[in-house]
C-alpha cells in the first residue's frame, strides 16, 4: 500500500464521517453505507514475452443497494487495494448524486501501459476478465465495467469479446457487460467525451449563478474565464476543447506529466489536439511557452483550475499557490484533506469529484439501457420528429406567405440523432444534480461548502433505498 493510496482512502473516509455526522440516519445505517461490500484481491500469470509475469489486480463492489453495480477498470502503477476501494466508494455517492441506478464498484491492475505491447495488454486484459467472471464479478446485472485511467474502448472491446465467448452466446444481454464499448461493438456515441462534456456542463451551471460569483469576485458566465487543466489525457482533452469551443472560455495553461504550457493570450487547444497526436506529446508545442518548472501549473494566474490527473494533486504543501477562484475536479481525488482545508479558508469554490465528473457514469448508464433494450437511441422517433417539424414549418410558410430559406429549415426541422439525445440526457443530468447540491448547502446552516452538501446527498438517497428495502427499518 503506497502512501498516496492511504492517504485518498483516507480522505474519502473523512469526508464521508464529516458528512455523515450532519445526518440524523442510524449509525449501524452509515457504517452499511461506509465500508465495502465486496473486496477481490487477485494475482494471476500472464506470460509476457519468453517468461511469466504475476499481475497484481483487483475488483472492488462497494454497495450493493442497487444492482448492478459499476465502475471503471484503471491500469496504472500505483494502484493498490485502498486506492480502489477509495474510488469504488466514490462510484456508489456519484451515482447516487445523478441519479443513475447502480451501485458503486471499481477496477485497477497494477501495471503501467507504456510498458506492454498491444499483444501483452490483451492478454492481461482477458486474462482479468476471465478471474472476474469465475468469481461471478462481472455480468449485465451483476457488475459493469467501463473505461478509467490508463484503459479506453480498446480494453472494454476485449473484456466484451471475453465475456461473450465465456457465456457461449447463451446471454442475450451479454453486451451490457461492460460500457465504454466501440459504437461498432454496441458503444454508444458520445461515451468518449461523456466526463470531459460533464465537467463542463457543470462548470457552466456553477459559474450561471449570479450570487455565488459575486462572492468569488467573478462574473457570472464562463465565457472570458481564464482555465487551468492538469492533465491532457481523456478527460482533460474534452474538458478543455468543449470549454472553449462551446463555452467561450479562454485556456491559458495546459499541464502534462512532463511540462506545463502556457499562454496568457489562450491556448488553441483544436491546434495542441492535432500536435500531440502527430509528436506522441505536447513538447514543443509553438502555441504557447513552457514554463521552467513543470508543477508551476498550479501556481498559474487563473479563474478556474481543473486538475484532471490522479489523485492527490492539490496538497497541504502547494494548495497556497493557488490562485483560481474555482478548482473543478475533472480527477478523483485530486485534492487532499489537508490541502482542501487550506482552499476553503481562502473561500474558494471546489466543485467535487464526485458530482463534477460523472459525466461518464452517466452516459454508461444511456449505454447500458441501449444494450438491454437493443435498439439505438433516436432510431424510433427521429424521422416522426422530423416530418412533423417539417409540417409545422409548411403551416407557418403557408400562414405567413413568408419562405424560410432551405438551410434555416434544415436546421429547424433535423430530428435527434443518438448524440444528440445522448448531449442533451447528460446536461440535463448535471444541471439538476449540481442545483440539488446548491440547495442543500444554502437550506443548511453547518453546511459550508459544495462537497459536504454533496456527500449529503448521496447518503440520503443510499440510505433510503436500504430503509426501502427493509434492510433498515
Amino acid at each position: 500500500m503506497s502512501n498516496q493510496s492511504s492517504s485518498f482512502y483516507t480522505t474519502v473516509q473523512s469526508n464521508f464521517d464529516k458528512a455523515a455526522s450532519l445526518t440524523d440516519h442510524p449509525k449501524g445505517l452509515l457504517a452499511q453505507i461506509r465500508e465495502c461490500n465486496a473486496v477481490y484481491q487477485m494475482r494471476f500469470p500472464v506470460k509476457i514475452g519468453n517468461s511469466y509475469e504475476v499481475i497484481e489486480a483487483y475488483r472492488v463492489q462497494h454497495s450493493q443497494h442497487r444492482q448492478p453495480t459499476k465502475g471503471g477498470i484503471r491500469y496504472s502503477a500505483m494502484v493498490d487495494q485502498e486506492e480502489v476501494m477509495a474510488l469504488a466508494s466514490l462510484m456508489t455517492y456519484k451515482c447516487a448524486i445523478v441519479d443513475v441506478p447502480f451501485g458503486g464498484a471499481k477496477g485497477g491492475i497494477k501495471i503501467s501501459p507504456r510498458k506492454y505491447s498491444v499483444d501483452e495488454l490483451q492478454k492481461i486484459t482477458r486474462r482479468y476478465t476471465v478471474e472476474l467472471i469465475k468469481k461471478g464479478f462481472i455480468g449485465p446485472s451483476v457488475d459493469v465495467p467501463a473505461p478509467d485511467y490508463g484503459t479506453g474502448e480498446r480494453e472494454m472491446a476485449w473484456i466484451l469479446d471475453t465475456y461473450q465467448t465465456f457465456s457461449k452466446g447463451n446471454e442475450i444481454d451479454a453486451v451490457g457487460c461492460v460500457t465504454g464499448k466501440p459504437v461498432s461493438l454496441n458503444g454508444i456515441r458520445g461515451r468518449t467525451e461523456a466526463t470531459g462534456r460533464g465537467v463542463f456542463y457543470g462548470l457552466r451551471e456553477a459559474c450561471s449563478h449570479e450570487a455565488d460569483m459575486k462572492e468569488l469576485g467573478l462574473t457570472p458566465g464562463l465565457a472570458g474565464k481564464r482555465i487551468v487543466v492538469q492533465g491532457f489525457g481523456n478527460v482533460g482533452t474534452y474538458s478543455a476543447s468543449i470549454s472553449q469551443d462551446e463555452g467561450d472560455a479562454l485556456i491559458v495553461g495546459i499541464a502534462e506529466w512532463n511540462v506545463t504550457l502556457y499562454n496568457p493570450e489562450g491556448i488553441d487547444i483544436a491546434k495542441l489536439i492535432k500536435y500531440k497526436k502527430k509528436k506522441g506529446n505536447i513538447v514543443g508545442f509553438p502555441g504557447a511557452k513552457a514554463l521552467k518548472k513543470k508543477e508551476d501549473w498550479i501556481s498559474i494566474d487563473c479563474d478556474i483550475l481543473i486538475p484532471a490527473a490522479l489523485e492527490n494533486q492539490i496538497t497541504a504543501k502547494n494548495a497556497r499557490k493557488i490562485k483560481a477562484k474555482i478548482i473543478a475536479e475533472a480527477a478523483n481525488g485530486p485534492i487532499t484533506a489537508g490541502g482542501e482545508a487550506i482552499l476553503l479558508k481562502k473561500g474558494l469554490m471546489i466543485l467535487p469529484d464526485m458530482y463534477l465528473n460523472a459525466g461518464g457514469v452517466t452516459v454508461s448508464y444511456f449505454e447500458w439501457l441501449k444494450n438491454l433494450s437493443h435498439m439505438r437511441f433516436g432510431r424510433m422517433e427521429k424521422r416522426f420528429n422530423q416530418n412533423t417539424y417539417v409540417n409545422i414549418i409548411g403551416t407557418v410558410e403557408k400562414l405567413t406567405e413568408r419562405s424560410i430559406s432551405a438551410k434555416e429549415k434544415s436546421l429547424i426541422t433535423r430530428g435527434a440523432e443518438e448524440i444528440d439525445l445522448v448531449r442533451s440526457g447528460l446536461e440535463e443530468t448535471m444541471v439538476n444534480a449540481y442545483n440539488s447540491i446548491r440547495d442543500i448547502k444554502k437550506r443548511r446552516r453547518k453546511i459550508h461548502d459544495l462537497r459536504t452538501a454533496a456527500f449529503i446527498c448521496a447518503l440520503d438517497k443510499v440510505a433510503n433505498d436500504y430503509i426501502a428495502m427493509g434492510v433498515f427499518p
